[in-house]
């Protein structure tokens, strides 16, 4: 299973979102000489009312054939009904931007369940115009939108950041954050009710990491805009945690050690050998990272073959791998922010001597410093902990995405479903239940917060997907389930393949519950289980 790391730009592809290979150029005919019949909507030219304080610049339409769509990796999506793209361009008078947002709708409304589904971003793309992940909302009867914020499409392409004169670019810092979002919204409700003569019965938005931060954004500023969020390993608290995930480049600089990612999969290997079973069972999995002890100073002295080469841990990189896994801290040892979960794979991306994570560094460099020349390899503990306070001062505000007041949001009647893995190498998951633990003194508790929001923490998983551990089940159907029908889910259903081939399904529990063992001899069964704190 190729792993999704949708906060990598080297290799993102937002959820399933490669880009669609193009259209044959006799596909307009196919939708719109269907229209006569009167199960079809026209894909033609149709007015688009501009949202509040931004106005219409274009409105292109495009018509798509269905069946089977082929993405530039070669893997296709079959069985997909005609659909129509209407791309509306925006502009916000003063801030010189110009924000693609994009709805696609069946063209046969006898293909469309009355939903929208609207689809997040990764990094520092606000969402894929051309992904896959729209054809297949269309696949599943959705209406699907999208926007590109106005900014770029790559989701490691930040120039847009600093204007010409070397000041941060506001306008499109406010469209990225926040502001294409709820125009998306009301362009996509607007386009889907002129399209087919009447309203969306339910709307969703559905995104992770950066998608998962929008969603939040979404409950937190706009209450009104969706039914049911689904946002997945959500990177709020973006001043700290932006900032933060640079915190392993820091301490590499300040012990003069560059550890390579065979040294650091031994750690891994080590303390997962260690905190594996204090869940009752072996499995290869740290169920409740918070409950691993386990000292990465052990393993000192200890050798490890890499690439033919006996390496002895040194003591250097051991105090590396408890600082990274501590997470950011002042000199004085004040705890600024969390660090990964025991047991994540940190090595590729968040640990690499080599290259800063890719989002810590082009947010240290073109939005705090507005440096795009600054080496963040050689920053020490206090160039951290000034740069940590300027981007909480200066951010915050503007895409800190931490408010935990989702009172207005719980009485408009909005679901708001989140998981998360607790091998999540890229957003730290303790970050995401600070937030939650928030809202709850906020808001009356755990059982309180628990009506509308709930929060699932997925032992064994990476990012957003992959790992070694049971992977999230139609999540999206469980909300639309707790939406429309008032289910509130008990548990997620997750799933994963063992080393025998055989299906093993688990079901993750609400937080502040785990999952526990209890000792009924079948590892493979989800009634081997139960919700425990």
């Amino acid at each position: 299973m190729k792993r999704r790391l949708l906060l990598i730009a080297a290799a993102i592809v937002p959820l399933s979102g490669a880009a669609l290979a193009p259209m044959a150029a006799n596909a307009v005919s196919d939708l719109t000489t269907s229209s006569a019949s009167s199960a079809k909507a026209s894909c033609s030219t149709l007015p688009v009312a501009a949202p509040p304080g931004a106005a219409v610049e274009s409105v292109t339409v495009v018509a798509n054939p269905g069946g089977t769509v082929t993405l530039p990796d070669q893997s296709t999506i079959t069985a997909v009904p005609a659909w129509c793209d209407v791309t509306v361009t925006l502009t916000h008078p003063g801030a010189g931007d110009h924000v693609q947002v994009k709805v696609s709708l069946p063209g046969d409304t006898t293909k469309w369940s009355g939903r929208l589904q609207a689809l997040g971003g990764s990094a520092y793309q606000a969402g894929n115009l051309n992904g896959g992940d729209t054809v297949t909302a269309v696949k599943n009867g959705y209406v699907a939108t999208v926007t590109d914020a106005g900014v770029s499409q790559n989701p490691a392409d930040t120039t847009w950041a600093i204007k010409n004169d070397g000041s941060l670019n506001e306008g499109l810092l406010t469209d990225f954050a926040s502001r294409s979002l709820h125009d998306m919204t009301v362009v996509a409700k607007n386009v889907t009710k002129t399209f087919y003569g009447k309203a969306a019965t339910y709307s969703y938005w559905n995104g992770c990491s950066t998608g998962g931060r929008q969603g939040y954004l979404e409950a937190q500023k706009y209450p009104d805009d969706y039914d049911g969020i689904l946002a997945n390993a959500p990177a709020v608290n973006w001043d700290r945690f932006a900032v933060a995930t640079i915190w392993p480049a820091v301490v590499f600089n300040e012990l003069d050690v560059a550890p390579s990612a065979c040294e650091i999969g031994a750690f891994n290997t080590a303390v997962v050998k260690a905190c594996d079973t204090l869940d009752g069972v072996k499995d290869g999995i740290i169920d409740d990272p918070q409950d691993c002890t386990w000292d990465p100073r052990k393993l000192v002295g200890t050798t490890v073959v890499c690439e033919g080469k006996t390496l002895t841990i040194s003591k250097a990189e051991a105090e590396a791998v408890r600082k990274i896994w501590q997470g950011p801290v002042t000199r004085s040892g004040k705890q600024l922010w969390y660090g990964p979960s025991k047991g994540a794979d940190i090595a590729s991306y968040l640990a690499n001597p080599a290259q800063p994570f890719i989002v810590a560094d082009l947010w240290v460099k073109n939005f705090v410093t507005r440096n795009p020349a600054l080496d963040t390899k050689n920053l020490t503990y206090g160039d951290f902990t000034k740069l940590f306070a300027s981007s909480r001062k200066q951010f915050n505000s503007v895409i800190g995405t931490d408010d935990a007041d989702l009172r207005a949001f719980r009485n408009s009647g909005g679901k708001l479903l989140t998981w998360q893995g607790q091998n999540d190498q890229l957003v730290p998951t303790q970050g995401t239940v600070d937030y939650r633990k928030r809202v709850e003194r906020m808001m009356g508790g755990n059982t309180e917060v628990n009506d509308f929001y709930r929060l699932f923490l997925l032992p064994g998983v990476d990012h957003c997907a992959g790992g070694t551990g049971p992977q999230a089940v139609d999540p999206l159907g469980a909300l639309v389930t707790w939406v429309e029908k008032g289910r509130t889910p008990a548990t997620l259903a997750t799933a994963t393949t063992n080393a025998d081939g055989k299906a093993v399904t688990r079901n993750a529990c609400p937080f502040p519950q785990m999952a526990r063992y209890t000792g009924h001899g079948d590892t493979a069964s989800a009634a081997s289980y139960r919700c425990m704190r």
